[in-house]
């Protein structure tokens, strides 16, 4: 967990980030060390944009591997310019984007007999999920709930985001679990 202060600089590093993407078409770098012992910590995070509470980008990474303020400033420009879903953000939606931060605890691999026993061992709105099977992998992120509150709907979802048919199911489906302190 980080402070109220920590989640607000890493807010104002995410518009930052945009602003200074679309003005130099690059990432902008930063040094960690300029920034307080929580935000250096190797974590991963997710940032997701959106305007007037539709999605307009949402880029991350499942696994820590650099510090939280790059991993944020990193993912908030993936999340505007790099999103295949959406085109670039432009100079006229800088305004009205709003910023999410996932801040994503390590994952666990949950053990399962049959995608019935996984759909009971879920925790609806508190769990993220990865779906992973023949090579492909997806994830949702707990604020997915929102929109698909029901475990067997969210597992459905998640299957076709993977590229699979609602109804796939294998013996080598993995489903690892993870929690996040999100923030925006």
């Amino acid at each position: 967990m980080i402070s109220r202060e920590d989640k607000d600089t890493l807010l104002r590093l995410a518009a930052q980030s945009i602003e200074y993407g679309l003005k130099h078409q690059t990432v902008m770098t930063l040094e960690p060390n300029d920034y307080p012992p929580p935000l250096q910590q190797i974590s991963a995070t997710f940032v997701t944009l959106t305007i007037q509470q539709q999605l307009r980008g949402c880029i991350g990474t499942l696994e820590a591997y650099r510090p939280l303020v790059n991993d944020v400033v990193e993912n908030a420009y993936a999340a505007a310019f790099r999103d295949p879903r959406f085109s670039p953000v432009d100079n006229t939606e800088l305004n009205l984007l709003q910023y999410h931060i996932s801040l994503l605890q390590p994952s666990v691999e949950m053990q399962f007999d049959s995608e019935e026993d996984l759909r009971q061992q879920i925790q609806p709105g508190i769990d993220g999920l990865i779906f992973i099977s023949g090579g492909r992998r997806a994830t949702f992120l707990p604020s997915v709930w929102e929109q698909l509150p029901e475990p067997s709907e969210f597992i459905n979802h998640l299957k076709v985001k993977a590229g699979f048919d609602k109804n796939y199911w294998s013996p080598d489906v993995k489903v690892s679990r993870y929690h996040v302190d999100e923030f925006s």
